[in-house]
């Protein structure tokens, strides 16, 4: 008889840690490890915030359902990327604590603390290398007999790197592991390494500003403290339709439920003026959420954030008598049902300042530059919400946000650009104490523009943002660099839901030999080096994209998107210049140079020249 499905709460460090002969198992139908910085910080923030809460229970870390049909080997349906992402994390904090140990004096003052560190990397080695109590001391002498013991298996064929995890938890330090790393060729810098490589340097890198105590505190709440739910089930069809149906239905009751609730019941004999205006709120929220602008625990965010900036709730006053910004952020719900409780007493209120905030982000979804700083970074809505709630709704037009748009899209730009997380002091506290004016009305723009620019100026310079577009071969700055070519040429600039992103020299398909010959690319690995650079990509018409995609330079110069085979005609301005080029091809000396221009043009707007 098949056995029942086994759920259980466990600490991270009891799911990880697993006896001699077992390991986790990544299938071959999973993904690859696709996390990157911004997954990694926002871990980051909640262990943080977690720890900052000095909370007596535990921290979720959500579900995880794992396949056990195969004997000693667990395999993972759904978690893998947080799996992996843990196993990166305790290695860093283990080669911190190794770091650490040594540091701390031997007197009777600092006993207890080098017992600590030394207690929690011993549990951090049971859980990577199996070791008994036993068996640390031969390991810290030996540091070879903590090689081959196998914890995660990566049989996953959409996985480019599967021996990484391996190479960064079997190196004795960070040296070591930056050496042994898989290095992408024809890359440069931080662009060189992996997800897996760069994600455990960015823990590395913040476990590293930490004190003594301070590390051992991270590591303490880290393995005692944070949980998850592990589901064991038997068989692998079982699982995979217990996933299904967990990210489906039987859901949480989520922040919203329970704010909603208490501000019904505290209505009194408004209740029914509370339920037109709740339905309302949350009608329009779901409308906008399906374009994903907002959705309602958005809306109740977003009035958190002005509200807290409002009231200057995390200002405070330093010994040399500045102002202090503390960034730490509390839940949603501590804050309106503990922190700000009185709002709950008054749900009319309440509900006339969401609905403000929902009928502003109904007003402005269309903006062209809404649209292109909400591709930018999630975080943006936070600050234009503050800015924006200082204007009634029928002030609001796209000449009078343009201005602040404009502001967070360059700093969203660097943070695009950098290796550094939104946590870095560089963006979050700095925008912390921006919103402080950017809800004040009494604060003009030209004042937030001036101190956005002496931030930008201050921190970054324009020859390392250089290099760093340069190297870039993601789409987003595709984006940015139609909408600084529209406004350099004073055009109009928009883009549809549906846009696509044209490869000019293709990068894949039919004719794709003779293209590169043509384009003067000796080898693959130079082609692959060059065909996502920014001057190789530009927005068009989805439709034309497709059907033109493989085609030759000088055939999309002379067609027209309207016999969906050409450049002539488009809305977009980079593909419609095109269509005048001096030459019929497009060649590595083209991309190189339109890449430049792209560079010179996002440079100076992002330090406003």
């Amino acid at each position: 008889m098949a056995k029942n499905i086994e759920p259980t709460l466990k600490l991270i460090s009891k799911y990880l840690k697993l006896d001699r002969a077992e390991n986790f198992v990544i299938p071959e139908y999973q993904r690859g490890y696709s996390w990157d910085i911004t997954q990694c910080d926002k871990l980051w923030q909640d262990i943080e915030a977690f720890i900052t809460s000095n909370a007596s229970d535990p921290y979720f870390f959500g579900t995880i359902i794992v396949d056990c049909s195969e004997t000693d080997k667990f395999s993972l349906i759904d978690g893998q990327q947080r799996t992996t992402t843990f196993l990166l994390l305790l290695k860093s904090l283990l080669m911190q604590l190794n770091e650490a140990i040594p540091k701390v004096s031997d007197d009777e003052e600092s006993e207890a603390l080098k017992a600590g560190l030394k207690a929690n990397r011993n549990k951090i080695m049971s859980i990577l290398y199996k070791a008994e109590d036993e068996d640390i001391p031969s390991m810290m002498k030996d540091y070879t007999k903590t090689q081959n013991i196998l914890i995660l298996e990566n049989k996953s064929i959409n996985e480019l790197f599967p021996n990484e995890v391996k190479t960064i938890v079997e190196s004795i330090d960070f040296k070591t592991s930056e050496q042994n790393v898989y290095k992408i060729p024809r890359k440069q810098k931080d662009n060189k390494y992996t997800n897996h490589f760069r994600n455990f340097k960015y823990f590395f890198d913040k476990l590293g500003e930490k004190s003594e105590s301070q590390l051992n505190q991270f590591a303490k709440i880290f393995l005692e403290k944070c949980q998850v739910i592990e589901i064991r089930s038997w068989q692998i069809e079982q699982a995979i339709t217990m996933f299904n149906s967990l990210n489906s239905t039987g859901m949480p009751l989520s922040d919203a439920d329970i704010i909603s609730a208490q501000l019904y019941s505290n209505a009194g004999e408004n209740k029914k003026s509370f339920n037109d205006q709740w339905e309302y709120i949350n009608k329009l929220a779901n409308e906008l959420s399906s374009r994903k602008i907002i959705d309602i625990d958005g809306v109740l965010q977003q009035f958190m954030y002005i509200n807290r900036a409002i009231n200057r709730e995390y200002i405070s006053i330093n010994k040399e008598g500045k102002e202090s910004v503390d960034v730490t952020t509390p839940g949603l719900r501590r804050y309106y049902t503990d922190i700000k409780k009185e709002l709950l007493n008054e749900p009319l209120v309440l509900c006339n300042k969401l609905t403000k905030i929902t009928d502003i982000w109904n007003k402005i979804k269309d903006y062209p530059t809404v649209k292109l700083l909400l591709k930018c970074n999630e975080n943006a809505k936070l600050f234009l919400s503050g800015y924006l709630y200082r204007y009634e709704t029928t002030e609001i037009t796209e000449e009078n946000i343009l201005d602040l748009c404009e502001c967070l899209l360059r700093l969203f730009t660097v943070l695009e650009l950098s290796d550094a997380g939104y946590s870095s002091s560089k963006f979050k506290t700095f925008l912390f104490g921006e919103n402080i004016k950017l809800v004040d009305k009494n604060i003009s723009i030209d004042t937030i523009k001036n101190n956005f620019n002496e931030h930008i100026n201050n921190n970054w310079n324009p020859d390392t943002i250089s290099d760093a577009i340069i190297e870039y071969e993601k789409n987003l700055l595709v984006f940015l660099n139609e909408y600084v070519y529209a406004k350099n040429k004073s055009a109009k600039f928009d883009f549809a839901e549906n846009v696509n992103i044209e490869h000019i020299m293709p990068a894949s398909g039919r004719n794709l030999t003779t293209i590169q010959r043509d384009a003067n690319i000796a080898t693959k690995e130079e082609f692959n080096s060059i065909v996502n650079k920014l001057g190789n990509k530009i927005l068009l018409e989805e439709d034309i994209n497709k059907s033109i995609g493989n085609e030759w330079f000088k055939t999309k110069k002379q067609n027209s998107i309207n016999s969906k085979s050409g450049y002539k005609d488009s809305r977009y301005g980079i593909a419609l210049a095109l269509t005048a080029y001096q030459k019929d091809t497009w060649t590595k000396d083209d991309i190189d140079t339109a890449t430049l221009k792209a560079v010179e043009r996002i440079v100076k707007f992002i330090f406003d020249k």
